[in-house]
């Protein structure tokens, strides 16, 4: 069997199969995705590139790379033979030596082999994004869950509220990289996902029916986990206690539709979303690490 490492670029359809399996294999073995929502949505839409990395005709890894970033993957049964050093190398030297802009990678998991990998071809950590837990239990909060007065809860219905959505979490996350430049179509593409559940997208709005907060449930068939996918209050309306509030309605949620424990991420940063979601009963589950590489011109 041949040794050396071809990347073939795949049309989503094409690649979807042998791409998901080995996903899924990876998910299983290291305990979380190997690549975030967002790099799936692009892969998706086409605004990134999808790749296979082959070896004597079969998928050993993957890659999601376009817009300065990328994220690979080995198999979990092809790993331990320098792989994922190859696939990196190549991906670099694919991207050429004349590229102007840093190149972002993300780190699934704190692992010193992936801190060595990216020491090694001049990667610096910048960034890190928690993933946070807790147990449920049958005693979920109330159905209003301490909702202020004049406040009220519904489902997503689509219509105006996409458009909707779009400008405040545009306003919500404007410091944000990925999550505050979602657009509808990036929308309406997770829309037509399986998880998807209009049910589990809650929705606040205030007195006048303006929409002020949101907290978007991610709910897997199969997953112990239900996810806080993304959860938002208008900077208008905060320090009211719509933040808990809007958590308490989403853990409820999730306990209802069966999962036995509440996840999500946060950017380690965001001390006072931190500091709720800790007092809430969350607590550390893995570490993801964003890191950065200068242009080969800017580096010393």
């Amino acid at each position: 069997m041949s040794d050396s490492l071809t990347l073939s670029v795949s049309s989503p359809d094409e690649a979807r199969e042998p791409f998901l399996r080995l996903v899924a294999r990876a998910a299983l073995v290291d305990g979380q995705h190997p690549f975030n929502d967002q790099a799936l949505v692009d892969a998706g839409t086409g605004t990134k590139s999808l790749l296979l990395a082959e070896r004597g005709g079969a998928v050993v890894g993957a890659a999601v790379v376009g817009q300065g970033e990328l994220e690979f993957v080995i198999d979990p049964e092809w790993r331990e033979e320098g792989l994922g050093r190859q696939l990196l190398e190549i991906l670099l030297a694919n991207r050429g030596a004349g590229a102007s802009e840093p190149l972002l990678a993300w780190a699934h998991g704190d692992h010193p082999a992936s801190r060595k990998l990216a020491a090694g071809h001049g990667f610096v950590a910048v960034r890190t994004l928690l993933q946070l837990r807790r147990e449920l239990s049958e005693a979920a909060p109330p159905a209003d869950a301490g909702l202020p007065e004049g406040f009220v809860v519904g489902g997503f219905r689509g219509g105006r509220d996409i458009e909707e959505w779009v400008s405040l979490n545009a306003a919500v996350f404007a410091e944000h990289p990925e999550q505050g430049s979602l657009t509808a179509d990036d929308l309406r593409f997770r829309m037509a996902e399986t998880w998807f559940d209009p049910d589990d997208f809650l929705l606040l709005r205030d007195a006048r029916g303006a929409l002020v907060g949101y907290n978007w449930l991610k709910v897997e068939p199969g997953d112990e986990a239900g996810e806080i996918y993304v959860i938002g209050i208008d900077e208008s309306h905060a320090g009211q206690g719509l933040g808990r509030a809007l958590m308490n309605l989403g853990l409820a949620r999730l306990a209802a539709r069966g999962r036995r424990q509440a996840a999500l991420y946060v950017d380690g940063e965001n001390t006072r979303a931190v500091a709720l979601y800790r007092s809430l009963g969350f607590t550390d589950h893995t570490i993801d690490i964003q890191y950065r590489r200068e242009p080969a011109v800017r580096r010393r």
